[in-house]
């Protein structure tokens, strides 16, 4: 961790909670049945609902895991943005208006208006337990990776805290809370990203950034033949081990210190920017092979990021306009990172973060990030991997249960259509301000290498400490007002779908409520301990995973009964039960869930590719149709009787 709470950082943080629980006990007073429980009586304005919409779909994922995407590779991480977009367009097309129609609390509803099954009435709550819970993970790692440096607290402290307020306001006022919160976390969102955008191109691109404080964030050393540094009795290359084989850079050891410092090598033999972060195995850093100050028994990194080389040879741009920016950035040289885990002969095994010279015409482009560097592949399979993942962005925002049941929370299919409209404004201009973001976090000289969630706060930091503390605070109702609609979705399918509807339990609304807020509670729990557990993936990544479940489980079956008049409820059952279990069997026999799961080598994954939706979407499709064909005649035979 490089940065350090302060007193107005936590100041200002304990009164925007302070003033969501406040918020939630207020409203909570005014939900008095199962129908403000769940849906806020539909009687949320749809101007309102529509930045709701904002605020529950710009989660973690989209504030902290792409912002840091695209300071650590550029491009890459925009593509996230672009999927996330698009898919509103199948939302506001296909799905608004018929599922106001069709719908009465939750997904289920709506898929079974006209069935009246228990099979679809479980299959779909199972579905958005299993979503609700994968798309929770990343939100709840966001939440710990805010409150660490705001905080001061350890990361899993960050988690529970988060857990706890959102099991408050979910516990406290349902749906009514959770759509406010949602409304002024959204508005304030855009409306600060926006701020900072403005402040990134008054102050430009500098080879030299300057933190809060003005003193140099920059990490640069001097350059020096490797010939001449073998002399040196002092220090001595190390013969690269396996892991480092064919690596453009080589290990010194200074034997004066007995430390260890990574060494980019260019083609002419000349050592480049000396600087490494290496991550020892006791949890020691060590910067240039040397033990960093100490801040309240925690070893602190510098922060880094900085343009290399820029046009011209200046040192600085000066303010930059909306498109002079990129302009300058895709002809400037910037120091972007890497990592490395090596293997002692000891059985030691040491993270070193070393710095990567990148020129902007290649991080402007796709397919420098280890996420989309398929892109670039020749393999089919590599090509596929990024395919799939964009058709599961695309077709996972219309398929997201927490998003869904927004639609119930207006007066009708008109103000359903305007709140889509109004959601797909909001959400766009925050997407292009992450590209800004992105690049300003790049060359900011406050990057943390080993927390790419942490980008966008920090880039704050880089500008004053108070936009840092308001900015963190902010996005800590991020994650509040996704936590909730998440939360609100899951007791929703408990309590509505699987006791009262599929196992017939006859509850009043004092007793659904009840049932909502326990369900509610152990979700939260179970939230919080996931959290925990992925604490060290990127949130945006794990969201892919929950987009991918959630397009193959729900969407087929919402489209065909939409648009197929042969849809039958054994159709749809099948359909969500293929999807949901083709995807997460894919997700978990992956590549990436091998090497970031379970430690193991990822080159021994069964299916040969990460991503399941270019497979396990048409696949429930496929199951759709075919069940579909051999029921009809049974369904029309007991219609008949």
């Amino acid at each position: 961790m490089i940065h350090n709470s302060s007193a107005i950082a936590v100041a200002i943080f304990l009164l925007f909670v302070g003033a969501v629980l406040g918020l939630s006990f207020y409203l909570g007073a005014k939900a008095k049945s199962s129908k403000d429980y769940f849906t806020a009586g539909g009687t949320i304005h749809w101007a309102v609902n529509g930045v709701a919409f904002a605020g529950d779909y710009l989660s973690a994922a989209s504030f902290l895991g792409i912002c840091g995407m695209i300071a650590f590779y550029g491009y890459d991480g925009f593509l996230y943005s672009i999927g996330y977009l698009a898919g509103w367009i199948v939302a506001l097309f296909i799905i608004a208006e018929p599922l106001k129609r069709l719908g009465r609390f939750t997904f289920a509803d709506a898929l079974d208006n006209k069935f009246n099954s228990r099979g679809i009435k479980l299959t779909a709550a199972i579905s958005t337990l299993v979503v609700s819970i994968f798309y929770l993970i990343p939100q709840m790692v966001g939440a710990g990776a805010l409150v660490q440096p705001l905080l001061g607290f350890p990361h899993f402290v960050g988690v529970i805290t988060v857990g706890l307020v959102v099991i408050l306001i979910v516990v406290s006022a349902g749906m009514v809370s959770t759509t406010w919160v949602q409304f002024i976390k959204g508005s304030l969102l855009v409306g600060l990203c926006a701020a900072i955008t403005v402040m990134i191109l008054a102050r430009g691109i500098s080879t030299s950034p300057k933190e809060a404080d003005g003193t140099s964030a920059k990490v640069f050393a001097r350059d020096v033949q490797l010939a001449d540094l073998t002399k040196e009795p002092a220090k001595t290359v190390i013969p690269p081990s396996s892991a480092w084989t064919n690596k453009p850079y080589v290990r010194i050891l200074d034997k004066a210190t007995g430390s260890v410092s990574v060494w980019k090598t260019e083609a002419n033999g000349t050592l480049f920017e000396t600087q490494s972060i290496t991550v020892l195995k006791d949890g020691r850093k060590l910067v240039n092979g040397k033990p960093q100050g100490k801040s309240e028994g925690q070893e602190d990194l510098k922060p880094v990021g900085y343009a290399y080389r820029l046009p011209d040879g200046a040192s600085e741009t000066g303010p930059l306009g909306p498109l002079s920016f990129f302009r300058t950035m895709q002809n400037t040289d910037v120091i972007l990172w890497g990592s490395d885990k090596i293997t002692e002969k000891d059985g030691s095994v040491t993270n070193i973060y070393y710095q990567k010279p990148t020129p902007g015409s290649d991080f402007l482009t796709p397919g420098s990030s280890p996420t989309f560097k398929k892109v670039r592949s020749n393999k089919f399979s590599d090509k596929l991997d990024f395919l799939s993942l964009m058709l599961a962005l695309f077709c996972g925002t219309a398929s997201l249960p927490h998003i869904l049941i927004r639609y119930y929370t207006v007066k009708d299919q008109a103000s359903a259509r305007k709140s889509t409209v109004v959601g797909i404004a909001a959400i766009g201009f925050f997407y292009v301000l992450t590209l800004y973001l992105g690049l300003g976090a790049m060359t900011s000289g406050t990057l943390d290498v080993t927390d790419s969630n942490m980008a966008a706060p920090l880039l704050a930091k880089s500008f004053n400490e108070v936009l840092f503390a308001v900015i963190s605070a902010v996005a800590f109702t991020t994650v509040l007002g996704t936590v909730s609609g998440l939360i609100m979705a899951a007791s929703g399918a408990v309590a509505h779908d699987i006791i009262t509807n599929y196992l017939k339990m006859d509850l009043d609304d004092f007793k659904k409520v009840r049932a909502a807020k326990i369900a509610a509670i152990c979700v939260g729990l179970l939230a919080i301990v996931l959290g925990i557990l992925f604490s060290k993936m990127n949130v945006n990544f794990l969201v892919g995973w929950a987009f991918n479940i959630a397009a193959s489980a729900n969407l087929p079956a919402l489209v065909m009964l939409l648009f197929w008049k042969k849809t039958t409820k054994q159709g749809i059952t099948a359909a969500i039960t293929a999807g949901m279990i083709s995807s997460l069997g894919w997700i978990l026999l992956s590549a990436q869930a091998y090497k970031d799961v379970y430690g193991i080598d990822p080159e021994k994954a069964i299916v040969p590719f990460s991503q399941p939706a270019i497979v396990s979407i048409p696949l429930g499709f496929i199951v759709l149709v075919v069940v579909s064909l051999l029921t009809a005649n049974k369904d029309a035979q007991k219609a008949a009787a």
